[in-house]
């Protein structure tokens, strides 16, 4: 009778610590790729970015992809990042207020036919909070990134030009001074001359701007005949967001963030 002898490996706590500490320090990593304002990444661009194995990359993203925090391109092999990342950086009090936003936004988007977005800003930045897409005629370009400078973003120079203290500290006093006479931004995307957006602002009940409403597209498509179409209801649509009866706690929570 021959007794077979068996080696079980087994784990020390130390070692599966430090196993775990180097995935989530990867999955960060990778994260980090979208720091630059990339929009989307395929697997091979987050492999090369982060330094792993393609194999490697296409474990973390797809866990990341089940947690929300990346989804994929629609019609396309990229990454970009997910709505629970965005979930996870705003306040509860302000998507409480996002889920109010959504119905407008969407009727916005179906009647001038382009994504609509809606901004806030935060740390210097702008954070696009929604975009809800047209039931037609969408394209990828007209989803704004997920974070922007202020002065950049035409949702941040709208938002520059109709509040005081920004506009005292703007270097762009003059450039300012018009959006605020004409009541909207429009001007060439900062990281893409083929597209052109638009942004108008949202008030609270004092007439303090908490955010904005944006929507950018091919040039060629957003002409200014269509400027001067879209503006009138991108304007209403921001009127009923700003009319909210939860307006004033979302802005002050934004103020304070």
């Amino acid at each position: 009778m021959v007794t077979e002898s068996r080696e079980v490996m087994v784990s020390s706590p130390s070692s599966e610590a430090r196993s775990g500490s180097r995935a989530v320090e990867r999955a960060v990593a990778m994260l980090a790729c979208f720091d630059d304002g990339a929009t989307d990444l395929s697997l091979s661009s987050l492999a090369a970015r982060t330094g792993l194995p393609v194999s490697s990359a296409y474990r973390i993203a797809q866990a990341l992809l089940r947690g929300g925090l990346l989804e994929r391109v629609p019609g396309g092999d990229g990454y970009r990042i997910g709505p629970g990342l965005i979930t996870l950086a705003v306040p509860p009090l302000v998507r409480a207020g996002v889920d109010f936003c959504a119905p407008q936004l969407y009727a916005l988007a179906a009647g001038i036919e382009i994504t609509t977005s809606l901004g806030v800003v935060r740390s210097g930045e702008v954070l696009t909070l929604f975009s809800a897409r047209p039931p037609e005629k969408f394209c990828e370009v007209q989803l704004p990134r997920g974070r922007q400078p202020v002065a950049s973003s035409v949702m941040g120079q709208v938002m520059l030009a109709f509040s005081p203290s920004f506009r005292a500290a703007a270097p762009r006093g003059a450039e300012l001074e018009q959006i605020r006479r004409r009541g909207f931004a429009v001007a060439p995307d900062a990281s893409d001359s083929s597209l052109r957006a638009v942004a108008v602002p949202v008030f609270d009940h004092m007439r303090r701007p908490w955010g904005a409403i944006g929507v950018q597209a091919r040039r060629w498509r957003l002409t200014d005949a269509v400027v001067r179409q879209i503006v009138p209801p991108m304007r209403r649509a921001a009127d009923r967001i700003g009319g909210g009866s939860d307006r004033v706690a979302i802005a002050l929570e934004i103020s304070s963030g």
